[in-house]
């Protein structure tokens, strides 16, 4: 993937090195180091610079990426692909469930990280898979995808510190009470299993969900859920340690009655552009399976982050 991105340096950033003014934007270390090594990397002014060189004010410093290699690993495959927003640096997507983000012993062929192989194999551009937010394979909804090195590192980073907004829904049974709150309960694997996680308190790591109730219908609750850590199965442990555990998880609630994957659906990304600072939001709607528990009726779920769910 080739990409320039060019910055134009104002007083306050005058007199630092090429290095320092790209770290204050995120550039890790890392990346700095891969950078050096690309033809006509750096470039101020039009003039080739090094990284330990000063810029001055009014400088115009142009950053030069060019990735040729691609992930070996995962074969290009021709699959459905619902592309929710595309620009240089990223790519969000609205996964459906049953597919997996990556390929796994079981599931070579058919995830979406091979969908996107076969997307840019397409384009001929050469593909490095960088998913930022991943997703259960059962799991519908938004993730983000870094389209080259360095907005995969500022996204990497923004996941690292929970800056992020993560909103998610969910399908339960009965009448949620109370109606909303925080779930403070630290996660860890479950004793002889590789897979499952288990609330504990002794050995856990620390895990936060915030919830609240956004529509009852048909005997079920849909839940609106924020993610402030992002533990393996977080969400859906900690609704079954709340005492509802999500319709259709398989792993942790085997009821199948309305439906045959766990009822949990990535509804909201928003988050500030790695490159651009633009401040991004995304939704996507509740899918099908999920809208016909329901009986296709709901509520209060496209609205603002409510004030419990502010960071």
């Amino acid at each position: 993937m080739t990409r320039t991105i060019e910055y134009l340096v104002d007083e306050t950033d005058g007199g630092l090195r090429v290095e320092q003014f790209l770290r204050r934007r995120g550039y890790s270390c890392q990346n700095l180091t891969e950078i050096k090594r690309m033809p006509g990397s750096v470039l101020v002014n039009g003039i080739h610079y090094y990284m330990r060189q000063k810029l001055a004010a009014g400088d115009r410093l142009r950053v030069c990426i060019c990735e040729t290699e691609c992930s070996g690993k995962i074969p290009p495959v021709k699959l459905p692909l619902d592309i929710v927003y595309e620009d240089e640096d990223i790519i969000v997507i609205n996964k459906p469930a049953g597919m997996p983000i990556h390929p796994s012993l079981n599931n070579y062929t058919n995830s979406m990280a091979n969908a996107l192989a076969w997307y840019y194999q397409e384009q001929g551009k050469p593909f490095i898979f960088r998913c930022c937010n991943r997703l259960d394979r059962d799991t519908s909804g938004l993730t983000v995808v870094a389209k080259h090195l360095v907005s995969g590192s500022i996204l990497s980073d923004m996941v690292r510190r929970h800056i992020i907004r993560r909103e998610y829904l969910a399908i339960v049974r009965g009448h949620v009470l109370p109606q909303s709150g925080t779930i403070d309960a630290p996660l860890a694997r479950k004793p002889g299993t590789i897979i499952e996680r288990t609330v504990d308190f002794e050995h856990g790591e620390t895990a936060v969900t915030h919830y609240r109730v956004v529509d009852e219908r048909n005997g079920h609750s849909l839940i609106s859920l924020r993610l402030e850590t992002g533990r393996t199965h977080q969400i859906r442990i900690h609704m079954k340690h709340l005492g509802y555990p999500l319709i259709g998880d398989y792993l942790y609630n085997p009821d199948m009655e309305y439906m045959d994957r766990q009822a949990l659906h990535s509804h909201r990304l928003a988050f500030t552009h790695p490159i651009t600072g633009d401040a991004m939001e995304f939704t996507a709607p509740l899918p099908e399976d999920m809208s016909a528990v329901l009986q296709c009726g709901r509520q209060n779920i496209s609205g603002d982050f409510p004030a419990v769910f502010e960071q």
